[in-house]
């Protein structure tokens, strides 16, 4: 390798602001166990194989998704419902809301409101109070069906729909996407008549945002779900080759290791657009779930720019250096400039020239406010490189549901990869069970 980027089909990995920390022959020292890591995931025999059925599901999505099925689920639903309310929790619905927060279709989709992901009283009541005298479909979504915090909401959802439209009207309103043949969700659905989406086996919550489990939510959205797996299917074929020097997910997880190896210990993920807040979610569960195990793993955490430069820029700058960060930026064309101010009639000369930059910034006026948002950008990578912090740039040209699909899988297939770097299995999540006994053995008493 002689550059300090990658970029194939419009999705560029740049390290250059790593360029301290890394160098290129060290990168090239992994190509012979990437190599060996690309032949246990595509022939699927590493750790966890039995949850791998993610990483073909784009290639013929036609025929393993029930695309047609959930299009007409979601034109229904859009044309019907005021409320669409997804009931779950991790990534049982993070992806959803991830795609959904941040590509903000503009059309006249129903409000879509989120329950089953935390126990706080006081937002459930709040959701519950948003919901009366108005038309609700609800979307209950769960593996086994036997999860608390979405088996709590769904019941109290339950008891509100059939109070509210009764119970057969309640039935026809609610769809559950769960298991095709066992769990506690797939029998109460058989047992009340619910319309059903099956989360196909060998597939993970935190990997499942482009089956149905993302996909009806999305498309309820507005959002183009066939634009959005056409993206996964182009990242699929871009992630398919083992030589590390053609492809950007084997690149980021060699470089995430390198950086570890280095005592880079937590990873920020950095975008410079609020919408994208949920994204950041979403990826911290993935590598979050996937690699802490074993006393291993990078601790992922997010931010975003530039507000949280200024609550997190100090420490960044100058606190502990087991920090480094990765920026994902996107191009966009949705934009607007800097405006002049206008001058009272009358006022001429200096009052005038005062007046037009009294607030010290017309050495802006019709600049963009994308293109300041690249200079923030980019001025905050090079200080932070300088200050110990390296950083991994990903860059993708547009803002869109094909774009986001690509980017979905590229993390995916990333994290698979670093979870095999580090010796450990990315699908499975052991340590959560520990909380999960203590508060349920704790509820038992009360």
């Amino acid at each position: 390798m002689k550059e300090y980027q990658l970029a194939v089909e419009r999705i560029e990995v740049n390290w250059n602001y790593c360029s301290d920390f890394i160098k290129n022959h060290e990168l090239d020292a992994y190509q012979a166990k990437i190599h060996q890591i690309h032949e246990q995931i595509h022939e699927k025999t590493g750790l966890g194989n039995d949850a791998l059925d993610w990483l073909e599901l784009p290639l013929n999505y036609e025929q393993s998704i029930p695309v047609t099925k959930i299009k007409e689920l979601a034109e229904n639903i859009r044309s019907k419902a005021d409320v669409f309310l997804v009931i779950g929790v991790g990534g049982s619905y993070i992806g959803a809301r991830a795609a959904i927060e941040f590509l903000r279709p503009d059309n006249n989709s129903p409000e879509i409101l989120y329950l089953g992901h935390h126990l706080s009283p006081r937002y459930i009541n709040e959701v519950l109070a948003s919901l009366e005298g108005r038309q609700v479909f609800v979307n209950v979504i769960s593996k086994s069906g036997g999860t608390l915090e979405p088996s709590l909401a769904f019941r109290t959802i339950r008891s509100f729909m059939e109070e509210r439209f009764g119970k057969d009207e309640a039935r026809r309103r609610i769809i559950a996407t769960t298991d095709g043949e066992k769990g506690k969700l797939k029998a109460l659905a058989d047992k009340e008549g619910y319309e059903t989406l099956v989360i196909p086996d060998g597939i993970g919550g935190r990997y499942s945002v482009l089956t149905p489990v993302g996909l009806l939510p999305i498309a309820v959205s507005g959002v183009n779900i066939k634009d959005m797996l056409n993206g996964a299917q182009k990242a699929y074929e871009i992630t398919s080759i083992p030589d590390l020097d053609k492809n950007p997910a084997y690149i980021y997880a060699a470089l995430r290791h390198i950086l570890l190896q280095k005592g880079k210990q937590t990873e920020i993920l950095v975008t410079y657009d609020p919408f994208a807040g949920y994204l950041g979610e979403w990826w911290k569960q993935l590598f979050g779930e996937s690699e802490g195990k074993d006393g291993k793993g990078i601790f992922p955490t997010r931010a975003d720019f530039t507000t949280d430069l200024h609550s997190l820029g100090q420490y960044i700058q100058e606190g502990s250096r087991h920090l480094f960060a990765t920026t994902v930026w996107w191009e966009t064309e949705d934009d607007l400039v800097l405006p002049g101010l206008n001058y009272s009639r009358g006022e001429e000369g200096d009052n005038k020239s005062n007046h037009e930059n009294d607030d010290g910034l017309t050495y802006l006026q019709g600049k963009s406010f994308h293109e300041i948002n690249r200079q923030a950008f980019l001025g905050t990578v090079q200080a932070h490189n300088w200050g110990g912090v390296p950083n991994i740039v990903i860059s993708l040209p547009e803002i869109n549901s094909y774009y986001l699909g690509l980017l979905f899988y590229f993390f995916m297939k990333s994290c698979a990869a670093s979870g095999y770097l580090l010796g450990v299995n990315p699908f499975n999540q052991p340590g959560v069970e520990a909380y999960k006994q203590n508060v349920l053995s704790r509820l038992e008493q009360i």
